[in-house]
């Protein structure tokens, strides 16, 4: 009997520590399988041939909640833990681009420098499980 109850509370012990351990940002990973899937492939990047930047944006957040976005002028960016997906006008539709984190943000930095960390600074924490804790 003894050993049924030590076995049920180290269970729940480890069941407890597991759950306050995990780290909610883990799986904030963009959604590129799903938008392969949903989009046309124009080269390297992926196309909507009919909706708006914001209304693409607004499609791929709803699938996969991004930490942050962010509208300039006519094109949206969407913030996952380690990459950036850039939503553009293109034709009549939008053009929908993905690069990490430190590529993009070099790449659209005029749009985004004032707003999401610069991950060549001292005091960027990157954004991996982990990395710069």
């Amino acid at each position: 009997m003894k050993t049924a109850r030590r076995i049920t509370v180290l269970l729940l012990a480890t069941a407890a520590l597991a759950g306050c351990s995990s780290d909610p940002d883990d799986g904030n990973d963009v959604p590129s399988s799903w938008i392969r899937r949903q989009y046309a492939t124009s080269g390297a990047d992926y196309v909507d041939s009919r909706d708006t930047p914001s209304r693409v944006a607004q499609e791929i957040d709803g699938h996969t909640a991004a930490r942050d976005r962010l509208s300039d002028n006519d094109m949206v960016f969407l913030r996952y833990r380690n990459d950036i997906v850039a939503i553009s006008p293109h034709a009549s539709g939008s053009r929908i681009e993905i690069a990490d984190y430190r590529t993009g943000y070099r790449r659209w930095r005029p749009h985004i420098r004032s707003v999401w960390p610069d991950p060549d600074s001292d005091t960027f924490r990157g954004g991996g499980p982990g990395s710069g804790k």
